[in-house]
């Protein structure tokens, strides 16, 4: 398997995550596959994640010219952009010092073909050595019923920063401390 794991440059490679994206929202999915391989909630489209990748460059995994993966890079600034996430935002100003620097990682996905084969760690450790100089924490927020996901956050080493409900939904808003 030859990977590489970079930051992303072009338009050809955001429409690739959006493409990953659709195939693995949770709409896409059937319940079994979304309790064994995990899901995605947020749907983007192109213009916010061109916006967001201008601000701080999306982490993704290429397979020769094919984005296989991605963990998409989400500063505060887009708080207000997607809906489903303004709850989190709210919480994390509650609960952080207002001087911590975080950036969140808005969403990761991985295409079913390269699953199990490290690419969450990493783009995780691609982000984190791209960003740790830049921000003290890495923060995302899983919903309780991505088991999948949820222990895969805590294996690469976040651990919750608060569990909240919001719309019926239990979420655990995770933090990767890299000071």
């Amino acid at each position: 398997m030859n990977i590489n794991f970079t930051i992303a440059t072009s338009e050809e490679e955001l429409q690739q995550i959006i493409t990953l994206q659709r195939k693995n929202l949770t709409a896409s999915i059937s319940t079994n596959e979304k309790q064994k391989e995990g899901f995605v909630t947020v749907q983007h489209d192109i213009e916010v994640l061109k916006k967001m990748n201008d601000t701080q460059a999306h982490i993704i995994a290429k397979s020769g010219d094919t984005v296989v993966g991605y963990a998409l890079s989400m500063v505060k600034e887009f708080q207000d952009e997607i809906e489903i996430l303004k709850p989190m935002f709210v919480k994390i100003d509650e609960i952080l010092n207002p001087t911590t620097t975080y950036i969140t990682m808005g969403q990761i996905c991985i295409d079913k073909a390269y699953r199990k084969q490290g690419l969450f760690r990493g783009l995780y450790q691609t982000m984190k050595k791209e960003l740790s100089k830049k921000y003290e924490l890495l923060i995302t927020e899983v919903a309780a019923s991505n088991t999948r996901s949820l222990q895969a956050h805590y294996a690469v080493g976040f651990s919750d920063l608060l569990v909240y409900t919001s719309n019926d939904v239990i979420w655990h808003i995770v933090q990767w401390d890299w000071q």
